[in-house]
């Protein structure tokens, strides 16, 4: 049964929780603190920030306001495609650093993958990691095929892969293999921009619980060993995304399963790779 608590162990041997919440599209200083308050009052832990959100100095800011100790909150941050390459990614970091008011990351991401700088930026990132400014390291929207070299070179390989996937792009090969090279993997857009909200069958399963489609579907990415980051500036959907304490039978995670379109509603990551930018 799911908990708010709940955490992964990652391979580094730091914990993650299982749940985080998403501050993509935040973009005032009040809504930041309002959501924050709320979001922590419903015992979210984790909070999903980028350099590309621009707001990571509202998420600083509104974590300092509730007076919450450094050491009860996890952060994540991501280095845009623009800050990649050595130099620009350690330089970058430290700002992101200021603009959180804090001397480390819980979890920071290399946010899309780039060709000309993919291998300066992985050192960076292992660097940040020695000097402690990072206590664990990992990537976002990495395909196989990008992990697979990225390790011809890396000392030590991301800990966590944040992904688009949703009932509508289940991505199982990649979860799978994520899985195998002890990778968690953590859904960004876990329900699908509201692509898969209306879904016939979704909302059949979710009436049988007494649930949301959405309480559904995250439930549906917990039973696949995920770590998810849902976003929302409503109060009652916060906390409801965090009301997962009932099961799926096998059969409805299968109809769930089959639904999959391999339908992206963001980039593709071997496009983002090669032109250098998301487009």
């Amino acid at each position: 049964m799911f908990s708010i608590s709940d955490t992964y162990k990652l391979a580094d041997g730091n914990e993650m929780p299982a749940l985080g919440y998403g501050t993509y599209l935040i973009d005032t200083p009040e809504l930041m603190d309002k959501s924050i308050e709320e979001a922590w009052k419903d015992g979210y832990r984790l909070f999903d920030t980028a350099q590309l959100y621009r707001n990571e100095m509202y998420l600083g800011d509104a974590i300092r306001r509730l007076g919450l100790k450094r050491d009860d909150v996890f952060i994540t941050d991501k280095i845009t495609e623009m800050n990649q390459g050595y130099d620009t990614v350690i330089e970058s970091a430290e700002f992101s650093l200021q603009q959180l008011g804090t001397d480390y990351f819980d979890l920071l991401l290399v946010h899309w993958p780039v060709a000309d700088k993919f291998f300066d930026t992985w050192r960076a990132f292992e660097e940040l990691k020695k000097q402690g400014k990072a206590k664990s390291i990992g990537v976002s929207n990495y395909t196989q095929s990008q992990l697979e070299l990225l390790a011809t070179q890396a000392n030590e390989m991301p800990v966590v892969n944040q992904i688009e996937t949703h009932p509508y792009l289940t991505q199982q090969p990649m979860i799978d293999y994520d899985k195998s090279k002890d990778i968690i993997t953590q859904a960004w857009s876990p329900l699908g921009r509201g692509l898969v909200l209306d879904d016939p069958m979704i909302k059949k399963i979710a009436n049988h619980h007494g649930k949301s489609v959405a309480q559904v579907i995250l439930k549906w990415q917990l039973s696949r060993g995920l770590s998810i980051i849902p976003k929302s500036q409503n109060p009652d959907r916060i906390k409801e995304n965090t009301e997962l304490d009932f099961d799926l039978s096998d059969d409805e995670i299968t109809m769930i399963d089959i639904l999959n379109k391999n339908q992206r509603t963001g980039n593709e990551p071997e496009l983002v790779y090669e032109l250098g930018k998301q487009y």
